[in-house]
């Protein structure tokens, strides 16, 4: 049994989708972060850096912080969503360009365009500029392909999991997906798989899944 520490944002997505589409047992404990739960004691000794998600797997006495490190760590242990031979360094590569890009900058348009809009006109230049930038990175490559990493097509895969929850706040980011349509393509077709329905709704409902 896996216990899940989450909360309705997209890295806490992340995580639910991947364990809703692996099918295995786990418990959602909500840590509401706007209530500061995420200092909690109890929390901050699952997750030293006090964000959400983390992890305890009880199988193996392994707790974890950090969604990249979680995904790694569930695709290995049930040999899912991690191509293999040299497709697995590419689904790790754009796995780290969802770490490093899409999560802190989409993050950044959603705090200052989004929650504190005319605070600074540069931040929200800055922020919206790049965001729309890293929309046409993955339309890029996206061209001809069902998902991000794999051979062909591509193959569904953490990579997958990892960015689509932040592309679902596209309104946040004021994005029209028309304007990527790969990207638009790419969303939909993840959006009407069940297991991402599920996921989104983990540790509790807020709305139906945003359709562009």
């Amino acid at each position: 049994m896996i216990d899940l520490y989450t909360w309705t944002t997209p890295n806490g997505r992340k995580v639910s989708i991947m364990l809703e589409e692996l099918g295995v047992a786990y418990n959602a404990h909500p840590i509401d972060i706007s209530k500061g739960e995420q200092f909690a004691p109890e929390f901050l000794k699952i997750a030293p850096n006090n964000r959400i998600p983390a992890i305890v797997d009880h199988e193996t006495g392994i707790s974890m912080m950090e969604t990249g490190a979680i995904m790694l760590y569930l695709a290995e242990k049930y040999e899912r969503f991690l191509p293999e031979g040299d497709e697995k360094w590419p689904a790790i590569e754009w796995l780290m360009w969802q770490m490093g890009g899409v999560g802190p900058m989409f993050g950044q348009v959603h705090h200052f365009v989004k929650y504190n809009r005319g605070k600074s006109s540069y931040a929200e230049e800055r922020y919206s500029t790049e965001a729309k930038r890293l929309y046409g990175v993955l339309n890029t490559r996206l061209e001809g392909r069902d998902f991000i990493a794999g051979a062909g097509r591509g193959e569904y895969s953490i990579a997958d999991m990892a960015t689509w929850p932040w592309v679902s706040r596209f309104e946040w980011q004021e994005v029209d997906l028309n304007d990527y349509p790969n990207v638009k393509e790419w969303y939909l077709r993840i959006a009407g798989r069940p297991a991402v329905q599920r996921g989104y709704q983990v540790p509790k409902y807020t709305t139906e899944v945003p359709m562009p």
